[in-house]
């Protein structure tokens, strides 16, 4: 009699717990992410992380900036887990914002090289950009080439496109050479480069691509997976890609990345997001829907991208381009890059 007292206790007291229990608490929870990366190049690899895990994942894409200023509004009602953004000078933004909270993941540490993820660990590079220089080989011979700051020597007068300086790419290029020569070399670089333009600078990449290969001017800088583009609409240019620095600083490398946000309601899901996305399954696939070299030093670049060759990167930490940015701007201004 006892006995089956105590039994049916024990099974009062389960049914009371488990009709304690939310009804979906066997769901993964979900994750949010805001992401200044195109849809077409986040999608594919959701898509894939929900089919693994089950996981879904919901998102918005809108411009950096909007996305910084949508995560200060919202503060601590934010639904956001994860910010995904282009150039290292975005995400040191953010962190100076306040805006992302440091995560422990030795996936993480082991995934990503030092010099492309924030010494607190608050963002983490997932893909590299190289910016390089790219010329008109009807008219330019590769031994004619060598540096950045050779693009500014009276030889190239008239011959060189750039794209304009409110975009954050050339800024974080620009920062770059604060950091590596000093403010005054810089300035008089970039005025080299001012002096030197073929036209007025192009609102993007491919149009100082198509600006040489149409013969106004001679060499631009871009990054390499505009070039990967153009060249996959139209072949038949006769442009090339060059390898800049390679007996000094190396190519300038930027990067897109990510960070948890500070109040992150599934921080547990988004870290394990991100590492996954950092991982050697999701690495080819994310270099591959935009021409970009992976991150992860494990994963080797798609056949189409490893045939523009090899070439030595800059190991400077790309938190440079954030802290040198505002003075790059100012730079700029100063010499007068539009």
């Amino acid at each position: 009699m006892k006995s089956l007292f105590y039994s049916t206790l024990a099974a009062i007291i389960t049914i009371s717990i488990l009709s304690t229990l939310p009804a979906h608490a066997s769901t993964p929870e979900e994750i949010v992410v805001y992401s200044a990366r195109k849809e077409h190049l986040i999608k594919p690899l959701f898509d894939a992380y929900t089919k693994k895990t089950g996981v879904k994942i919901a998102y918005i894409t809108a411009k950096a900036n909007p996305l910084l200023e949508r995560l200060k509004a919202e503060g601590k009602n934010t639904p956001a887990d994860l910010l995904i953004t282009v150039d290292a000078g975005n995400l040191w933004h953010a962190a100076q914002s306040d805006l992302l909270q440091p995560i422990e993941s030795p996936a993480l540490i082991n995934a990503v090289p030092e010099n492309l993820r924030d010494p607190q660990n608050l963002w983490f590079g997932l893909s590299i950009r190289a910016r390089t220089i790219v010329y008109n080989a009807d008219k330019v011979s590769a031994d004619q080439l060598s540096t950045y700051e050779d693009l500014a020597a009276d030889k190239w007068k008239g011959r060189l496109v750039l794209r304009t300086s409110k975009k954050v790419y050339n800024q974080s290029l620009v920062a770059s050479l604060i950091e590596q020569h000093g403010e005054a070399k810089a300035e008089k670089i970039v005025k080299g480069w001012v002096n030197n333009l073929a036209i007025d600078p192009t609102s993007n990449d491919t149009k100082a691509m198509q600006a040489i290969a149409n013969g106004i001017g001679d060499v631009a800088i871009v990054n390499t997976y505009y070039y990967g583009r153009l060249m996959k609409e139209s072949p038949e240019l006769s442009l090339k890609l060059f390898w800049p620095n390679q007996k000094t600083t190396g190519v300038h490398m930027n990067i897109s990345g990510a960070g948890v946000t500070k109040y992150a309601k599934n921080k547990s899901g988004a870290v394990k997001l991100l590492e996954w996305l950092a991982s050697e399954e999701a690495q080819k696939t994310f270099g591959a829907l935009n021409q970009e070299y992976p991150v992860n030093p494990e994963v080797s670049s798609t056949e189409e991208v490893a045939s523009w060759g090899t070439f030595k990167g800059n190991p400077m930490n790309v938190t440079a381009y954030g802290e040198k940015q505002a003075d790059a701007i100012k730079l700029m201004d100063r010499a007068g890059y539009k």
